[in-house]
């Protein structure tokens, strides 16, 4: 059985070029900075949890929430090759959410007061919004597009950034935690407009508001699917 099922609706991803050696530090044991047209990327993401569910029992008052999380990609080599992401930060409205993935997946989870505005149809597009207040200070991404959602296209930007099945996490003793997170293959828009107001280095620090503060490579809406995050293990 998943650890955790839920729905990842709305997705909103600004995909921003970064330099690999702010990101390498960060770069768990056993995997290598995964790049686009040799180009290391981070990506700020929002979207809805719906219907969450953990070892198939809802939580009370913790079904339906915002997440925004800050990303960049990885790959680990092997009999096959596995496409990750590894966090920097994740934002969620509930304590209790941070604390469960903080404890059984060592994830950078921070609680912060929330919000959204979604107004969007598969086969129209429109506009998706989500804000958090943190030290004070208020926050937003977002984008608009229009038109139907379209399937990804192999090769292209999009499936890049939302085609990964993995997560790595370093953990505390340095080694490496691995979990696998199933879900389709998701239609996506190329956004029209995009945006990130607020100020980037009180809560990701004064390198990566650097590279936040630049106009992004990429921004894409994927409608979203059920997902699956399974259970994760140390690598050896």
């Amino acid at each position: 059985m998943a650890f955790l099922t839920a729905r990842w609706e709305s997705l909103v991803l600004l995909n921003y070029r970064c330099p690999a050696s702010l990101l390498a530090p960060l770069v768990p044991r056993g995997t290598i900075l995964d790049t686009l047209d040799g180009e290391a990327l981070v990506s700020l993401v929002g979207f809805m949890f719906a219907d969450t569910r953990l070892l198939g029992l809802p939580v009370p008052f913790h079904r339906t929430f915002e997440e925004v999380n800050l990303r960049f990609y990885v790959r680990r080599e092997g009999r096959e090759v596995r496409r990750a992401v590894v966090f920097v930060r994740e934002l969620v409205p509930r304590a209790a959410i941070a604390t469960v993935a903080r404890v059984v997946y060592n994830e950078p989870y921070l609680a912060v007061p929330m919000r959204h505005d979604v107004a969007l149809a598969p086969d129209t597009g429109g506009t998706v919004r989500y804000g958090w207040r943190h030290g004070g200070a208020d926050f937003e991404i977002g984008a608009t597009a229009s038109g139907a959602a379209a399937p990804l296209v192999p090769g292209s930007e999009a499936e890049f950034i939302t085609e990964h099945y993995w997560g790595y996490t370093r953990q505390r003793d340095g080694r490496t935690l691995e979990y696998q997170v199933e879900h389709p293959s998701w239609r996506v828009w190329t956004a029209e407009r995009s945006w990130f107001t607020g100020p980037a280095g009180s809560l990701y620090g004064p390198a990566f508001a650097g590279v936040l503060a630049q106009p992004p490579r990429s921004a894409f809406i994927a409608v979203g699917s059920a997902i699956e995050v399974h259970r994760g293990r140390l690598l050896p």
